[in-house]
């Protein structure tokens, strides 16, 4: 019987000569079907018997790959597309505006907006102000330093923001993570000053990281921080913060400084003589408060303004029942005076002193990338529920920039909070002008109305604080994440519990490792299956998945879903070779292994190492008197085939096909030839 053409030509076997490869079309004579081939496939390819040429990739420079390569990772957005065709005056208007987007709606504002932005401004600037001034305890600096931080940075972010909703300044997770970082080597206590510069200066190399992000468009470095990281971090680092408020709910004098929940629980029944049922009931009250007015919010959204004047009221109730009452003289802490002005210049205080350079680089990188990550997450959020798009790119250019700014005028770091953006969202906002409406509020409090806050207990802070954080605990979300992967909610539980029983930074570098870990993993064992036939198709899925599926007698059909490299070429042998030795070990005569069919339409991607595992699966294959052919490889991987064919010649034409089921349909004949 005469032998069945392969996909380029006619089959070789055992050094025969082949047909020439201009013979790209072939028919499979009738005599060829064999006893126990798989079902026949649609009537025209049963009909017309074509099996079709497996195509080279276009010829292309090194040069012009890197090219592409170098576009695709860092301007896959394609950002200056808009720019082709345009006359120059047009680009130079174009780049002004890509640079500032303030420039694309300030043209067009209006009246009406302004409305809508003035109610949304005055809104997010009643939660803002007693947010300030509690998140900048938090980070143990001064309270006046958490207002400036709400009033430069948005100016700021206004000008070069991409986003309409994002609310800007202080948050607890960074403040926590600086505050905490920064007095492991210096105590805000004994040291205020050199505290509060190593702050600024922290602040200064979070706003160059984040900035430097954007620029050389790396904001992809901050995609390992995983769904299920943040989750669990958020959750942990919530808890946190919530505990180190024990300090100022139950009136403690002498706290530890240690993060942990075991010594933060040991120190609050260490000092259990220092507890003062004033504090406590004051605390209560106004917590309850708080939680009930965003509950109200939650369950009824129109009520949104219950929840973000809720903070601003109780500061000012707690404020007048300590003045009337004198209760400063009864165990409760307050605030005490707090100076009026505007922020004052900070560049002649950062701090580039060798002895705390690696501590304020440390720290800023950490709470830039906490930062960057919860800013830009929450400004695309809103834009979706909008449907506009937020420029990643741009985000990171002008959270960095407000924050190198920020350093140089006494604030600490800022981002887009989700809180304040929420309030700002559901107010009505429109645009940017939101910002600077709240900025110019709080430049008001800072000129004036300082010494209104001389009364303010300590205590409404903490509860204030703890109402802000105990959204970030997103059960649902953790209950998806297990319902879903339970590798990646095992991260999310490191991330958990690493900040809650270690400390934050390091809770946080757990989580990044263990999903660091999982990739790698998915890398270096990726997914191998074998493939069946569903019958009267000429579908070929997965056997474990698609119960319909059945085994072509004579073949192995086995298919990789990832890339090839030297990582996984060792596992990919192995498994392989496993297989092949189960199939062939089998001792059934009639369905006895003869064709090992690997299909790579799934493998974007190859590497050296994965060629010379192809090549050694050839080699090894044929040794055993198997034949070993390749479906559908992609462009990349089809050239790298061709480069190795060039030298030695390991892939001959018919043992490449562009479908598993013409591979079958050409070599059942050849299957049945070589039966005994």
């Amino acid at each position: 019987m005469v032998g069945m053409s392969g996909a380029y030509g006619g089959h070789s076997n055992g050094g025969e000569s082949r047909a020439p490869k201009e013979a790209v079309v072939v028919r499979a004579p009738k005599e060829a079907v064999i006893v126990g081939a798989p079902p026949p496939g649609p009537p025209e390819m049963e009909m017309a018997g074509v099996v079709h040429k497996v195509a080279a990739q276009p010829a292309q420079s090194t040069a012009s790959k890197m090219k592409g390569k170098v576009k695709e990772t860092f301007f896959p957005d394609d950002p200056f597309r808009s720019f082709k065709g345009q006359p120059l005056r047009a680009q130079w208007v174009m780049a002004a505006r890509y640079l500032f987007p303030v420039l694309e709606w300030l043209p067009g504002y209006s009246l009406s907006l302004f409305k809508s932005d003035l109610v949304a401004g005055l809104t997010i600037a009643s939660l803002a102000i007693p947010q300030g001034i509690s998140y900048a305890k938090l980070a143990n600096l001064p309270p006046i330093i958490g207002l400036y931080s709400s009033f430069v940075p948005p100016l700021v972010y206004a000008v070069l923001g991409s986003s309409r909703d994002l609310a800007v300044g202080p948050v607890s997770i960074a403040s926590l993570i600086m505050g905490s970082m920064l007095r492991q080597a210096v105590s805000p206590s004994a040291e205020p000053m050199l505290f509060l510069q190593l702050a600024f200066t922290s602040t200064f190399f979070a706003g160059l990281v984040q900035a430097s992000l954007g620029i050389l468009r790396l904001g992809f470095i901050i995609d390992f921080l995983s769904k299920a990281t943040l989750v669990g971090f958020m959750a942990g680092a919530a808890i946190i913060v919530s505990l180190q408020q024990l300090k100022a709910l139950l009136g403690i004098v002498h706290f530890t400084t240690q993060m942990g929940i075991v010594p933060v629980m040991a120190s609050v029944f260490q000092h259990t003589n220092e507890w003062s049922w004033q504090t406590i009931l004051m605390g209560a009250c106004f917590l309850a408060l708080l939680l009930a007015a965003r509950h109200v919010s939650i369950r009824w959204p129109r009520f949104f303004w219950i929840s973000a004047c809720a903070p601003l009221a109780s500061v000012i109730v707690s404020t007048l029942l300590v003045f009337l009452f004198k209760a400063q003289n009864h165990g409760i802490s307050i605030i005490g005076s707090l100076k009026c002005g505007l922020n004052r210049p900070s560049w002649d205080k950062l701090l580039f002193d060798p002895t705390y350079l690696g501590l304020t680089m440390k720290t800023g990188l950490v709470t830039g990338i906490i930062s960057l990550t919860e800013g830009v997450a929450v400004g695309r959020t809103f834009a979706s529920l909008k449907d506009y798009q937020v420029d990643g790119n741009k985000e990171m250019m002008a959270i960095g920039l407000m924050n190198i700014v920020g350093s140089c005028t006494s604030c600490y770091v800022t981002t887009g909070a989700f809180s304040r953006s929420a309030v700002n969202h559901n107010a009505g906002c429109k645009t940017a002008m939101s910002n600077v409406v709240m900025a110019l509020t709080v430049m008001v409090t800072l000129l004036f109305l300082m010494p209104l806050f001389v009364y303010t207990p300590n205590v409404v802070l903490g509860a204030i604080i703890i109402a802000a954080v105990i959204g970030l605990i997103d059960l649902p979300a953790a209950y998806n994440i297990w319902k879903m992967d339970k590798m990646d909610f095992l991260v999310c539980l490191c991330a958990f519990a690493g900040v809650i029983f270690i400390s934050v930074q390091e809770g946080l570098a757990i989580a990044v490792g263990i999903s660091i870990f999982r990739v790698l993993m998915q890398i270096t064992r990726p997914r191998m299956m074998i493939q069946g036939n569903i019958k009267g198709t000429d579908i070929y899925r997965n056997l474990h998945q698609y119960k319909e599926a059945q085994r072509v007698p004579g073949f192995l059909i086995l298919t990789v879903e990832a890339p090839i490299n030297f990582a996984n070429t060792n596992y990919l042998n192995e498994r392989t070779k496993r297989w092949i030795e189960d199939e062939s070990s089998s001792g059934n005569k009639q369905n006895e292994l003869r064709v090992v069919i690997l299909d790579l339409s799934a493998v974007p991607t190859i590497d050296t190492s994965g060629i010379a595992f192809l090549i050694d699966l050839k080699k090894s294959t044929e040794k055993h008197g198997l034949e070993l052919v390749l479906v559908n490889p992609t462009g990349e991987v089809m050239e790298k085939i061709q480069r190795a064919n060039d030298a030695h010649n390991h892939f001959r034409p018919d043992s490449l096909y562009l479908t598993t089921g013409e591979a079958i349909a050409s070599l059942s004949g050849f299957a049945k030839m070589a039966t005994p």
